[in-house]
């Protein structure tokens, strides 16, 4: 009865004449019209339900809302707004849904195990590549029995070309689940297989695929693990492989077009000839420290040149590996500069792509334990310290919000890592940071649990899509759902 009261009053304030004939007070606001649009917009888009001949998906590692929250506002800051209305290319995506992570035997997920839900449609245990959850990790003797296909080779086996991009090795869990079958996710090369292993090494694995044609491109980086220990590298860096095998010259002799640096890459023929790249002997570098190798925008733009050339369409899995080691490092400014980099990503992907043949689908494998302090005026630099709220504007106050020690704080922070603030007998004391020390690119995040390293978080992560049969995502879905959507939507069954 007192809703009904209000209401009533409010209306007799406004007048019943002004929403006899449609119209309402506030339909002149900017706010109102924006969303007038949006709406509009989204009552255009219908289902597309062709078969894609190409499928593209996007996996920026370890990048959940958290991070992809930040690396909005990051990325919006950079163009001079506050950050908050900023459009990422990849949500401008029509589709979306949330996506359960948990790996069968962990609530809070591992790479591996995500990435083998997210290529083959099932779950799996933690760390390990493409088997299913029968084999327990380690145990080399089970692998064949457990290995279950990926849409890689199935997309192969149709007759698609096949790419992979990845700023991590070409063997790390995420990429090497597209084409990889290993009882451990750390058996990158022959050094680090138990005695009596007989399953190849993951680089071994992967000559084979591009030797087989089941592979056509691959672009990242993890040279270590395609050379002997005695070789070095083009940048001088030791091999790490104990049999002796030079794993690139194989491919080259086999008619494998090779690149190291941004300036060999340059030079490759994207003429759909098979292509190796191995930009660094561990991983790429973060954007934030880039030289002498080609951004992911670069590669992708590179992969997508080289795989049009099959006539029956290509599989593309791209992925923004050092997201997650950013996060792991509690190290926020690189974690959003190598989010815009992955965002760059998307938005040349979906540039050279028609929607109506091509289906893209742009997710994360996990999340991490980022969180965000309040309460912080617009504004506010992301990576930095948290201003106030100004209650008479719409910026910030330009003060420093102060917490219960006087004490300013970050507007991000983790719940564990290397910034804990905490000693190992549960005391601790903030230290005092100025804005300038906040917002510099090496700054670690305060974080509360002492670790080696920050964690993943078990928390759902997205997954936005466009093309055919991307409207299938939807809700809440479970991991392994991605690929039955993606091999649907490129066979039809």
């Amino acid at each position: 009865m007192k809703r009904l009261l209000i209401t009533s009053t409010a209306l007799s304030l406004l007048g019943t004449a002004a929403f006899a004939d449609g119209h309402l007070p506030q339909e002149n606001n900017d706010w109102y019209k924006a969303a007038q649009q949006e709406l509009k917009a989204k009552m255009a888009v219908a289902p597309i339900t062709g078969k894609a001949k190409n499928v593209i998906v996007l996996v920026a590692d370890g990048n959940g809302v958290g991070s992809n929250y930040a690396t909005r506002i990051y990325q919006g800051q950079q163009k001079g707004g506050f950050g908050d209305e900023n459009v990422m290319s990849k949500e401008q995506l029509p589709h979306l849904a949330l996506v359960k992570t948990y790996n069968v035997n962990a609530q809070t997920p591992d790479s591996a195990g995500t990435a083998t839900a997210l290529f083959s449609g099932v779950k799996t245990k933690a760390g390990v590549i493409g088997v299913d959850e029968t084999l327990n990790r380690g145990d080399c003797s089970t692998v064949e029995s457990a290995s279950v296909a990926s849409i890689a080779e199935i997309l192969s086996d149709a007759g698609k070309s096949v790419g992979l991009v990845t700023t991590a090795r070409l063997t790390h869990a995420t990429p090497a689940s597209a084409y990889a079958h290993a009882a451990d996710r750390n058996h990158e090369d022959d050094s680090k297989l138990p005695e009596g292993c007989t399953t190849p090494d993951i680089a071994s694995q992967l000559i084979s695929a591009m030797e087989k044609g089941t592979v056509d491109l691959a672009m990242g980086g993890g040279r270590r693990h395609f050379l002997p220990k005695e070789a070095r590298d083009n940048e001088g860096k030791n091999g790490k492989r104990t049999d002796g095998k030079n794993l690139i010259e194989a491919a080259k002799a086999n008619g494998v077009q090779y690149a190291w640096d941004s300036k060999t890459a340059d030079a490759l023929k994207l003429d759909g000839s098979p292509v190796l790249a191995l930009f660094e002997s561990s991983h790429m570098k973060y954007e934030n420290d880039r030289a002498g190798e080609p951004s992911l925008a670069e590669m992708t733009e590179k992969a997508i040149r080289a795989l049009s050339n099959d006539q029956d369409g290509y599989f593309l899995a791209i992925e923004a590996g050092r997201v997650d080691h950013a996060n792991h490092d509690g190290n926020v400014h690189r974690t959003v500069t190598d989010g815009v980099a992955f965002d760059d990503a998307v938005r040349v992907a979906m540039e050279m792509t028609n929607p109506e043949e091509t289906l893209i689908v742009v997710t994360a494998d996990h999340d991490h334990s980022i969180g965000f302090n309040g309460t912080c005026g617009r504004g506010t630099p992301i990576t930095g310290l948290c201003y106030g709220v100004d209650n008479n504007g719409v910026k910030h106050t330009g003060e420093l919000n102060l917490a219960n020690d006087g004490k300013p704080y970050s507007v991000v922070g983790y719940l564990n890592g290397i910034g804990s603030i905490l000693s190992e007998g549960g005391q601790g004391s903030r230290p005092v940071v100025t804005q300038e020390e906040a917002v510099d690119p090496d700054y670690i995040q305060q974080a509360l649990i002492p670790m080696d390293y920050e964690t993943h978080s078990a928390v759902d992560v997205a997954v936005y899509a466009r093309g055919p049969w991307a409207h299938l995502l939807n809700g809440t879905v479970e991991q392994n759902f991605i690929f039955h959507v993606m091999k649907y939507a490129a066979t039809g069954h």
